[in-house]
């Protein structure tokens, strides 16, 4: 656990307790610390235009979240982060990922979601990014299928997220609590 987590579990309290994630069968637990990039099995990232504006997705399902997903065999964090901001958001990194977070996520299930992936510790890490959407999701048969991308400011963009996936919504909000959302140079 990081130093500054509980400074920053005092304002996001909810983000920082102890959840399950039944779709995973996992028990999650947050920090702002560095984790070990080989068990890291997930990432969303905090995409954000040069008008500081993040980017976020909307699924055929109706789920609002931002770009990201799991990691394939061999893949490094930062061709994750390429990858999946094009599949679903028709995105391009114009900056390295920063990684600012992580849920230590602790399986219940008897063998990892896929091969490859770390088990029975992984870690969902949360990075921000400059990105600039450059055509439409690419939408690969196997992922999310995504019917609209929209950028807005970070507030609305959480509150936005917030519907569906409240957990991401403190996420980029503690991203930009912590500073990391500003406007390209």
């Amino acid at each position: 656990m990081s130093a500054d987590d509980g400074r920053w579990s005092v304002r996001f309290p909810d983000l920082f307790s102890d959840q399950y994630a039944d779709y995973a069968d996992a028990r999650l637990r947050f920090t702002t610390a560095a984790v070990p990039e080989d068990l890291v099995s997930r990432l969303h990232l905090v995409a954000v235009t040069q008008a500081a504006e993040v980017i976020v997705c909307r699924s055929e399902a109706g789920w609002r979240f931002l770009p990201g997903g799991t990691r394939e065999p061999g893949e490094s964090l930062d061709d994750l982060a390429r990858r999946e901001l094009m599949e679903e958001a028709g995105a391009r990194l114009i900056s390295p990922p920063r990684y600012f977070a992580a849920h230590m996520a602790d399986s219940q299930r008897p063998a990892p979601y896929r091969p490859h992936q770390p088990h029975p510790r992984a870690y969902w890490a949360y990075a921000v990014a400059q990105a600039q959407v450059i055509s439409a999701p690419v939408n690969p048969p196997d992922g999310e299928q995504v019917i609209e991308v929209r950028t807005m400011a970070p507030g609305p963009a959480a509150d936005y997220i917030a519907e569906h996936d409240p957990m991401l919504a403190d996420v980029l909000r503690l991203a930009d609590a912590m500073g990391l959302i500003r406007p390209a140079a």
